[in-house]
């Protein structure tokens, strides 16, 4: 039996509902051919930070000025620059460079905290070819003074900023954390966002014993975390407009994750830990996995699949909500001891 694969991802055509979500190497052109070769529908660039825009800003600034209120000759001591190549125009010519090399739609990504001059590059990056832009919202509500209200208003300020500058499709790629995310993602859809990522993984820093430093610690994702996007995107499937895409990451490592992926609704499944971990090869054992699944239970394609266990479908919609809850607690059998 034939199995089509392809799927629409915010308003663009895929040849497959597996993305290669945003990781280092997919900024390299080589990385990117070897990914379309592995059967990827889509890529998602890494990240253009804004905090990188903005110290980078600031420093230039802080290094033309220094020691002009000292020295009056200091005035004209720099020559008038004509221009300079910085982390946007490096992030620029990196996502120029990996359109030239696929056929597949790139997808830019944009990792803000607030809204500000800095949006401008969301048009400079529609402007150097990329497909759509994914709009990376990484806050953490540590300030008292900022109330719930207070800290959506400021996200959802910023997503309507971001999409007043671009034309491209908009996808927001959004944490779980929102006091009442069913509310928010709702309003981020009505402000424009052509679809929605869920979920950003906020990495936990760690103490080095040693050194009693606070330190990163990246740790790649485990296929249980995929349980948070699946439940929500099965909530979320039946309130939103449909035209309004959906992605699920974190966690996918196999053709059975993304199959549960588009079993709740889910338009494509993005991944990163797993070919951070296995290269781009393994999207062709995914695929394989997932066309055998697909063949196993009889759907012929990713259209006939999506959606058939959301909260509208399944026989018992608030398993999605209470998770059987009283279920999963009775279901633990402890060892012999």
């Amino acid at each position: 039996m034939t199995i089509d694969l392809s799927t629409r991802y915010l308003g663009l055509e895929l040849r497959s509902p597996i993305v290669a979500s945003a990781a280092p190497h997919n900024s390299d052109p080589a990385m990117a051919r070897r990914l379309e070769r592995a059967g990827v529908g889509a890529i998602v660039l890494p990240s253009l930070f804004e905090e990188e825009i903005l110290a980078e800003e600031l420093e230039l600034t802080r290094s033309l000025e220094q020691g002009t209120e000292v020295f009056a000759e200091a005035l004209d001591y720099f020559p008038a620059l004509q221009s300079f190549a910085g982390t946007a125009d490096r992030y620029l010519s990196a996502l120029e460079r990996v359109k030239a090399a696929v056929t597949i739609p790139v997808i830019a990504s944009l990792n803000a905290s607030s809204p500000g001059g800095w949006v401008a590059d969301a048009k400079r990056i529609q402007d150097a070819g990329a497909d759509a832009l994914e709009l990376n919202i990484y806050r953490v509500a540590a300030d008292p003074r900022w109330s719930a209200a207070d800290m959506e208003s400021r996200d959802l300020d910023l997503i309507a900023a971001v999409r007043a500058t671009i034309t491209i499709p908009l996808a927001v790629k959004l944490s779980p954390f929102y006091s009442s995310f069913a509310n928010f993602a709702g309003a981020a859809a009505g402000l424009g966002a052509d679809g929605l990522v869920l979920f950003n993984r906020f990495y936990q820093p760690d103490i080095d014993l040693d050194s009693i430093e606070v330190v990163p610690r990246l740790e790649l994702s485990q296929p249980w975390e995929m349980r948070l996007p699946v439940r929500w995107i099965a909530i979320l499937r039946p309130q939103l407009d449909p035209e309004v895409s959906l992605a699920a990451t974190s966690g996918a490592h196999s053709g059975a994750d993304v199959a549960k992926g588009l079993l709740v609704g889910a338009d494509v499944v993005m991944m990163t830990s797993a070919l951070l971990k296995h290269g781009p090869g393994h999207v062709t054992s995914v695929e394989a996995e997932l066309r055998a699944w697909l063949d196993a239970h009889d759907y012929r394609s990713v259209d006939e699949l999506r959606g058939s266990a959301s909260a509208a479908t399944v026989g018992d919609p608030s398993a999605f909500e209470r998770a059987n809850y009283m279920a999963t607690l009775h279901s633990w059998a402890a060892p012999d001891l």
